[in-house]
């Protein structure tokens, strides 16, 4: 049943939308609760989801070849997650997407989406707002390694999610940062000392 939390949250993700046009994409919605540890996309997975998250952080990851964990992306709350693989490349997830705190997705299957998508001309706004997003991060984080050090890319990390810190382990953060945890701990410290 739509209640009004629910339309906030659908609109938020299909601005631009009727509630018609909002009806014909709510069948193909879930919600699904996750607790700390619980896999969305599992490595290997072919079957295309993306959701929408309403509340809670997840992480992508590999285990490398030395059997490691490279955490490559952090989501929080009102961002999607997908796995690009998937989504993009039509190949199976090569990432596991994991919560790291208690998670509330709005998710649905991405080859249905599609399907409910090209049969309206007013949806094609939705998947082009959509993807321009996506690719617009991923052109930001790619930039953001060319122009900017590991101290800058910390420093626009916290002041996009302040509180991120608090939630994620350093070793997730330095991942994405493309540094190691003790590079992390002599950023956080040269920042600590050029503040006082």
């Amino acid at each position: 049943m739509l209640n009004a939390e629910k339309l906030k949250d659908y609109f938020r993700m299909f601005r631009g939308l009727s509630m018609t046009d909002l009806k014909n994409i709510y069948h193909l919605v879930s919600v699904r609760t996750m607790k700390p540890g619980d896999i969305f996309i599992r490595a290997g997975c072919e079957r295309k989801h993306i959701a929408y998250i309403r509340k809670g952080l997840i992480r992508s990851f590999l285990i490398n070849d030395k059997g490691d964990e490279i955490t490559t992306m952090l989501r929080w709350e009102d961002q999607f997650v997908a796995s690009h693989d998937n989504v993009v490349w039509n190949r199976p997830s090569r990432f596991d997407f994991e919560a790291l705190e208690p998670t509330e997705l709005i998710q649905m299957d991405y080859d249905k989406l599609q399907q409910v998508l090209r049969s309206n001309p007013a949806y094609e706004q939705v998947r082009k707002h959509f993807l321009l997003k996506v690719i617009g991060e991923s052109l930001e984080r790619v930039e953001s390694f060319i122009l900017l050090n590991p101290e800058e890319r910390y420093l626009k990390l916290i002041e996009q999610k302040p509180e991120i810190v608090n939630r994620v382990q350093d070793k997730y953060i330095a991942h994405i940062l493309g540094i190691t945890p003790v590079s992390l701990s002599r950023i956080r410290r040269r920042i600590a000392e050029s503040r006082k």
